[in-house]
């Protein structure tokens, strides 16, 4: 197989359980893969693996994916970059894209989603424009994970912007999203 043809995938993600498991997923469909569990290090590790996919999940640990996929896409424009996120927003979703990512998709996803964002270069224009209405949950999960977003995931920081105790945005973020 030559180089340009080669499947390398780096996975940032740092659930060591989903990133063993899509590696092994990927791996049966011919990817050679490699995976960080931390945005630092990443240039070590983009000179030793040279990728040309990629999947970097938006919040790893305290820290956000945003800086991975601008330093991914500067490494090469041309890497298929996907973004998983299990606090999926509008906010986060447009400036992956701004960044590089080629694809935006909330966790659970699973190989085969992954493979077709890979797969999908240009934008749909078939997409529904009339969604169904937005709950009330939904609409203030999406403004505090906005608001993460902003402060750098700095939970103390996104209570003091929404004006909310700590502990009630704590509290908030350890439900699970509505759906």
């Amino acid at each position: 197989m030559s180089e340009e043809s080669e499947k390398r995938l780096l996975i940032v993600e740092d659930d060591a359980v989903l990133a063993r498991t899509l590696a092994r997923s990927f791996e049966r469909r011919g990817y050679q893969v490699h995976i960080a569990d931390d945005p630092d290090g990443l240039d070590e590790l983009l000179a030793v693996a040279r990728p040309n996919h990629a999947v970097v999940d938006l919040k790893l640990g305290t820290k956000s994916g945003l800086p991975c996929v601008r330093t991914l896409h500067e490494f090469d424009p041309e890497m298929r970059i996907v973004v998983l996120t299990g606090y999926a927003s509008i906010a986060t979703a447009i400036e992956a894209i701004k960044l590089g990512a080629s694809h935006y998709l909330p966790k659970p996803a699973n190989t085969d989603d992954i493979e077709a964002a890979f797969g999908r270069v240009e934008g749909d224009v078939e997409t529904p424009i009339n969604g169904p209405a937005i709950s009330l949950k939904a609409w203030e999960r999406e403004r505090i994970n906005d608001t993460l977003a902003e402060t750098g995931f700095n939970i103390s920081e996104t209570a003091r912007r929404l004006g909310m105790h700590r502990r009630t945005l704590a509290r908030k973020l350890s439900k699970r999203p509505s759906r």
